[in-house]
């Protein structure tokens, strides 16, 4: 075991200690409320341009053809990020906090390596790229104003998104969520103005949100080289070790690969779309993810929280806890998401003209809202079972029903659904129901017949050696 190199609260962040709830909700609440500011980055960039007197709905379906840049550049800040941070909790469980800098320093440095990487060729292909997922004459203009300087600004983005984990993994929820509250608050005062007081329209949404998340990456580096922290980020740290950034990557593979299909999805979504409806479905699709990002980060703040707690005490040897993690994550989130499905199936236009007031999009919409959240609540078993396997270090089940559910599920169905019984853009909606219920059904499924076992049995053999 190595010596222990953290500053104060160590005793504070010990999560083998106290009420398992307690702990999950403590640092859920502010990591939820974080993860919910940060989706205004581009929520808010998404309303202030649905306000644009002329062009409001192309404009905001050229950002939402952008849609799949901006995921992969957040798949790859989840490869190192999400891939790292699990690995401090396992590592500051067994005591070995040298190893855990370690593992923080190396992802940092790749996160930034391939931030410069990812800005280089993103400019080189944005054209095509753009043409590819779905892009018409009459929105290129839109998509490509707004994703050349979002590139610009994507090792900012990476860096903001990416190192954000670390500060949670060490039990920081206060701190990673002013991370993004401050980001959040620069995006709000500063796309008013570029957008309608220097009339820069979608490049206006673009810089705030890149100036807003380069002070975001600024107060995390602060932070992770100040005096506070548990984990120092040190120069000393950056160099790679191969055996380390095999394990930084096979278990970020999860969130990478979530992001990638998520993209893939999106691409298919928008040229599908564009296909059977046109510029307006499109756009439609454009409110439909921006209302899904909000409602679901719920979900997703809590299992991400439940991660480090799980982590800790697995590398702890407090299997019984574990268990307790797993069990309320999963009752919360299907209770959260049933109360939320009702909402949006019940007001689907309030939530629409957040975002655009257009009637021929509202009323395209409003089917459309109601399709696809059908059953939304069978999502939650999917982000349940998936960040158990994370938080465990179970890459491999956790990247395969990633891949299962959206690669192997609503692709196919995307293709397929719109020409059978002339359902067309309604058939295209319809697959995402489709793979929530297969989907969260086989991961949670899995995760309840293989890890909940083991855990037993691990249980009951350490009660035994004592």
């Amino acid at each position: 075991m190595s010596g222990k190199s953290g500053g104060a609260g160590e005793k504070d962040h010990d999560f083998s200690q106290g009420s398992i709830v307690r702990n999950i909700v403590s640092l859920a609440l502010p990591m939820t409320l974080a993860q919910l500011i940060n989706v205004l980055y581009s929520i808010v960039d998404r309303i202030y341009i649905g306000m644009i007197p002329d062009n409001a709905t192309l404009s905001l379906t050229g950002i939402g053809l952008c849609l799949p840049i901006v995921s992969m550049v957040m798949a790859f800040a989840n490869l190192f990020g999400m891939g790292g941070a699990p690995l401090c909790s396992i590592e500051r469980g067994k005591g070995n906090e040298e190893e855990a800098e370690a593992i923080m320093g190396n992802s940092f440095y790749l996160m930034v390596i391939c931030g410069i990487v990812l800005t280089g060729a993103g400019l080189l292909l944005k054209r095509p790229m753009l043409y590819l997922f779905g892009a018409s004459d009459e929105t290129i203009f839109y998509a490509e104003e707004y994703v050349t300087i979002y590139l610009l600004g994507s090792v900012f983005v990476m860096t903001g998104l990416g190192m954000n984990s670390f500060i949670n993994s060490q039990g920081f929820g206060g701190v990673g969520m002013m991370t993004v509250v401050l980001g959040a608050v620069a995006n709000i005062i500063l796309d008013p103005i570029f957008i309608f007081v220097f009339h820069m329209g979608v490049k206006g949404a673009a810089l705030a949100t890149v100036i807003s998340q380069g002070l975001s990456a600024l107060w995390i580096l602060w932070f992770l080289t100040g005096p506070k922290t548990i984990l120092k980020l040190k120069a000393s740290r950056f160099k790679l070790k191969a055996a380390r950034v095999k394990a930084i990557v096979a278990l970020g593979m999860t969130g990478f690969t979530m992001s990638i299909t998520n993209c893939l999805v999106q691409i298919m979504y928008n040229a599908s779309l564009q296909q059977f409806g046109g510029d307006l479905y499109v756009g439609v699709m454009t409110v439909v993810n921006s209302i899904r990002e909000v409602i679901s980060m719920p979900v997703s703040g809590l299992t991400n929280s439940a991660q480090p707690i799980m982590g800790y005490n697995y590398g702890a040897e407090e299997y019984g806890r574990v268990k307790k993690a797993i069990a309320f994550t999963s009752i919360a989130s299907v209770v959260y998401t049933v109360c939320v499905w009702a909402l949006v199936h019940g007001f689907p236009e309030f939530f629409i003209r957040i975002f655009n007031r257009d009637a021929d999009l509202v009323a395209a919409g409003v089917p459309a809202m109601q399709i696809y959240y059908f059953g939304f609540f069978m999502m939650s078993l999917q982000f349940a079972g998936q960040s158990t396997f994370v938080a465990l270090g179970k890459a491999k089940q956790s990247v395969f029903f990633s891949i299962f559910r959206k690669v192997i599920i609503v692709i196919p169905m995307i293709l397929i659904l719109p020409h059978a019984g002339g359902l067309g853009t309604d058939g295209i909606f319809m697959a995402e129901p489709i793979s929530n219920f297969i989907g969260g059904a086989a991961c949670f499924g899995t995760m309840m017949a293989t890890v909940w076992p083991a855990l037993t049995k691990k249980q009951k053999e350490k009660g035994n050696a004592l």
